[in-house]
C-alpha cells in the first residue's frame, strides 16, 4: 500500500499543516510576526474565526468576523513580500490570492503586529 504524503500547509511553507500552522491553531504561540500572519491566513482558509479573534490585538479586534457569509472566498495562495521587526513591533507585507464567485482577487497588505506578554498579535493593516 502506498503511503500518502500530507498536503502542504496553506500558508506556503513546505510543511504539513499539522507541523506548521496547526501547532499554532492548537495553542502554541507563534514565535514571530510572520509565523502569526501565516497562521492567520491559514485560519481564514480553514474558517477558524476563534483563532483569528484570539490573535487580534484587543485595541482593534472586531466583535465577530462572519466568515460564513456567502459567497465564500476560495483561498489560492499566500506570498510574503517583506518582514521587519523592531523590538516588540513588526510589519509583514504580503499578497493573498483568492477567488470569490468565480472572480480572482488579490489582496496586498502591510500588516502591523505587536508582542505583548510573549505573544504576537495582529493590530491592523494597510490594504493596497
Amino acid at each position: 500500500m502506498k503511503r500518502q504524503t500530507p498536503a502542504p500547509c496553506p500558508c506556503g511553507r513546505p510543511l504539513a499543516y499539522e507541523d506548521c500552522c496547526g501547532v499554532f491553531h492548537a495553542g502554541m504561540p507563534a514565535p514571530d510576526a510572520e509565523s502569526l500572519m501565516r497562521s492567520r491566513y491559514t485560519a481564514y482558509v480553514n474558517g477558524l474565526e476563534n483563532y483569528l479573534l484570539a490573535t487580534w490585538h484587543v485595541s482593534t479586534r472586531p466583535a465577530a468576523l462572519q466568515l460564513d457569509q456567502t459567497p465564500l472566498p476560495k483561498w489560492l495562495g499566500l506570498e510574503v513580500k517583506a518582514t521587519s521587526t523592531s523590538g516588540d513591533s513588526a510589519t509583514v507585507e504580503f499578497v493573498a490570492r483568492s477567488r470569490i464567485a468565480g472572480r480572482g482577487q488579490r489582496m496586498h497588505e502591510i500588516s502591523r503586529f505587536v508582542r505583548e506578554g510573549g505573544c504576537w498579535y495582529y493590530v491592523d493593516g494597510v490594504v493596497d
